[in-house]
């Protein structure tokens, strides 16, 4: 049991940030999981817990639990919910990866799902056919932040192809389109809330992108965030800092200005032939770009 543990807590430290998001969903699927039973057996109530951790619409219960924007995000109803979502997280987040930065990915997540939890708030307290719920209602799972993921990669690069069985070549663009006019579509049949919510990620997921190619970029905030509060739990090192001279403006605009001419010119091949046509050195540009 130790050497299984120890090879879990390997994988998941040398894993990529897309693993470790699944590896998390999936933790914590288990371990509530494995806690619902021992509530069986020896007749406790989960409920109040899990009510702490999902997301509600009404606004007093939100304000006494304001971490549930990020912790709905990692649980969900029943494995087929879990499933289905991290094969997808996985799907889209492997062509994100391609093309955008891990920390890229991992604020595409959190801000996705803050963002439709957002919108699922909004829509149980002021649509009128949804209003006599609110004081019930509450959201869970990670469809948001994976649509998010979903819609930003295909506005990003809308005509990567992928190949599905017994279907043949689709675009990147009609895989995100039709998953959200599925979510709209089914918004008066069932789990109207949740459909909601992820149409607010997928919302976020468009607008990153687009605010992206304009040179804005919401994740950097976010990220510095994170580093910040990461670093108050990290110790000091004593080793001396080493500070290289920066370079003129002049320099870095020109080098940029040729690492994005060289990556429009792969993105443009993939366009045209798929990634597969890609050479060695063009995925290694690709590659490069995607870690700044």
């Amino acid at each position: 049991m130790d050497s299984i543990l120890n090879n879990l807590k390997k994988e998941f430290k040398q894993g990529t940030i897309l693993n470790k998001l699944i590896y998390l969903n999936v933790g914590v699927f288990l371990l509530f999981s494995i806690l619902g039973v021992f509530s069986f057996m020896f007749q406790f109530n989960l409920s109040p817990i899990l009510n702490q951790l999902y997301l509600p619409a009404e606004n007093s219960k939100l304000l006494s639990q304001p971490w549930a924007f990020i912790t709905y995000m990692f649980f969900h109803n029943g494995f087929l919910h879990l499933l289905f979502n991290m094969v997808w997280l996985h799907f889209a987040g492997k062509i994100f990866l391609q093309y955008l930065s891990p920390k890229q990915l991992l604020s595409t997540y959190i801000l996705g799902g803050i963002s439709g939890g957002l919108i699922f708030i909004i829509a149980y307290n002021y649509i009128p056919a949804l209003a006599i719920y609110t004081q019930n209602a509450q959201a869970l799972g990670a469809s948001a932040a994976v649509l998010a993921i979903m819609v930003a990669i295909a506005t990003y690069t809308p005509n990567y192809s992928v190949r599905f069985p017994f279907i043949g070549i689709v675009k990147l663009k009609h895989i995100a389109t039709f998953s959200v006019m599925l979510d709209l579509l089914s918004i008066p049949k069932g789990n109207a809330g949740g459909h909601i919510a992820h149409l607010g990620g997928a919302l976020f997921g468009y607008l990153y992108i687009k605010q992206f190619q304009k040179g804005n970029d919401f994740s950097i905030g976010f990220t510095n965030w994170i580093n910040n509060l990461s670093n108050l739990f990290k110790p000091k090192s004593k080793l001396k800092t080493v500070y290289k001279r920066k370079k003129t403006d002049t320099q870095f605009n020109t080098e940029k200005s040729a690492q994005q001419i060289a990556v429009d010119i792969v993105l443009e091949k993939i366009s045209k032939s798929g990634y597969e046509s890609l050479s060695k050195e063009e995925k290694a540009t690709l590659f490069s770009a995607s870690k700044k």
